[in-house]
């Protein structure tokens, strides 16, 4: 499996490939990668598919509190690769 088969399934949010609620660790390290010149375009990205999956869980009666730590707290402040 590559980290671009790490794909949300909606409206629950977890990993198609694993299982684990996403974004995943590989689909971490597949977004870190993909972005890693774009590290601001990431924080977008993921800002999006939070406020999506924010409105998923929502609608099957309420959000977890951790949204901020799984979509975005991990990608912030990570260093740039040349």
């Amino acid at each position: 499996m590559t980290p671009s088969d790490h794909m949300h399934e909606r409206p629950q949010w977890d990993c198609r490939a694993c299982g684990l609620p996403w974004p995943c660790p590989t689909a971490r390290a597949g977004l870190l990668e993909e972005y890693r010149g774009f590290p601001s375009l990431l924080k977008v990205y993921l800002s999006t598919q939070m406020y999506d999956a924010l409105d998923d869980m929502m609608a099957d009666g309420g959000a977890p509190p951790d949204l901020y730590d799984r979509f975005l707290a991990w990608a912030r402040n990570r260093p740039q690769t040349p």
